[in-house]
């Protein structure tokens, strides 16, 4: 009757019931992407929720390992289909950080040579299962012929490095999208939606520790020594979280706005040798844009652009761009927000913050969140408001 207790399945133990109970969680906010997809039809929830899907599949194999399965069904053909789904999920980051940053952003026929690798995987596992099936007494045993001679000694291990490559090569071709999407925003928008970058940032780095983490657990197991079961169960349980996370963030972060912003007329990169040998800005040019940003006050409109600026100036975009990064040596953020940080320090001479909140002032001066207002005034003046207010 023990031993019955014991090689029962399923067995809620304090490493099958965490990973239940989160991928559980995970699925849900699965189905809450995919709902949304219908009704929007923004490929970023699609993309997002198969993410998910992906991470959840490899949890639920591990899920069920650890809840008894393998000793309940000796014989579960379940070793074939624990593929290792890295070949899927790394272009699937790569698409979904396109999907945010990319307003024309669709999914073609060309988006699906990215997943040839995983496609071609699958393929070969349900051959060899195929293959093995057919073999006499495949009905005893838990791994056939194939399965043992071919796939575990020799596929698994090259596997486990081109997995490696592979995803190591996207999360680095998607950070350089990122990074680069990033510095265009400030090219061209005097409010850098910091939030919605942030969980760019913040998704890409819950994956690259995952990534770290299992590469040096790989190591250490095919090179230093060989790890039981239950010590690669951390692992497994930091995925379910980084599901949960990534559930959460994804589904309430509203990035939408993202794909709403025009970069056209990019302004190119400018080096030192084109600052000091620049002869197309004048002094008249110069002294133009720094009296239109004194008398007009377009910084107070806290979702002021390049266009918008370019318009009220009568420059195109290109030429007002040139000037900025030019003639003042700066991108577009920074030149805004210099004169709003301004506009603040004069609210604070005038006493305006015994009447007004450090917010209401902020809003005043053309900012759009208190978080905003606090990181441009420490970078531009290396302090925090409040400290500033007690200093002067």
């Amino acid at each position: 009757m023990l031993s019955w207790l014991v090689d029962s399945f399923p067995d809620f133990n304090i490493r099958s019931s965490p990973l239940l109970i989160l991928v559980l969680q995970g699925l849900v906010f699965i189905g809450l992407l995919v709902s949304r997809y219908f009704r929007n039809k923004n490929q970023s929830d699609l993309l997002l929720a198969l993410i998910l899907l992906i991470v959840c599949y490899e949890q639920i194999c591990y899920t069920v390992g650890f809840m008894g399965w393998y000793h309940a069904f000796q014989n579960t053909k379940i070793n074939y289909w624990l593929i290792p789904m890295g070949l899927a999920l790394a272009p699937m980051i790569y698409l979904y950080v396109r999907s945010i940053t990319i307003a024309s952003f669709r999914l073609h026929k060309k988006d699906f040579l990215h997943f040839i690798p995983a496609i071609a995987i699958i393929l070969y596992r349900v051959f060899i299962y195929t293959y093995d099936s057919l073999q006499p007494e495949f009905a005893n045993m838990q791994n056939g012929i194939l399965k043992r001679t071919v796939d575990e000694p020799i596929f698994q291990p090259m596997l486990m490095f081109t997995e490696f490559a592979l995803m190591l090569l996207y999360l680095a071709f998607t950070f350089q999208m990122y990074y680069q999407y990033r510095k265009k925003i400030s090219h061209f928008y005097s409010n850098t939606y910091r939030y919605e970058l942030n969980w760019i940032r913040n998704f890409l780095l819950v994956f690259s520790l995952l990534f770290v983490y299992e590469s040096i657990q790989d190591v250490i197991g095919a090179l230093i020594t060989d790890l039981h079961y239950t010590q690669r169960w951390w692992l497994n349980l930091l995925m379910a979280i980084a599901v949960i996370y990534v559930g959460v963030k994804g589904y309430f972060t509203d990035t939408s706005k993202l794909k709403d912003l025009s970069f056209d007329s990019a302004p190119a990169p400018v080096s030192v040798k084109d600052i000091r040998e620049d002869r197309s800005i004048s002094a008249a040019d110069k002294s133009k844009l720094e009296q239109a940003m004194t008398e007009e006050k377009p910084y107070l409109n806290p979702e002021l652009n390049l266009a918008d600026l370019a318009a009220q100036t009568g420059m195109n975009r290109a030429q007002l761009s040139q000037l900025i990064n030019v003639g003042f040596r700066k991108n577009f953020n920074d030149f805004v927000n210099e004169y709003r940080i301004a506009a603040v320090k004069a609210q604070f001479m005038e006493g305006k913050h015994e009447q007004l909140s450090l917010l209401g002032i902020a809003y005043e001066c053309g900012f759009n969140s208190k978080a905003t207002f606090n990181r441009v005034f420490k970078k531009l003046t290396h302090t925090s408001p409040s400290e500033y207010l007690k200093s002067g």
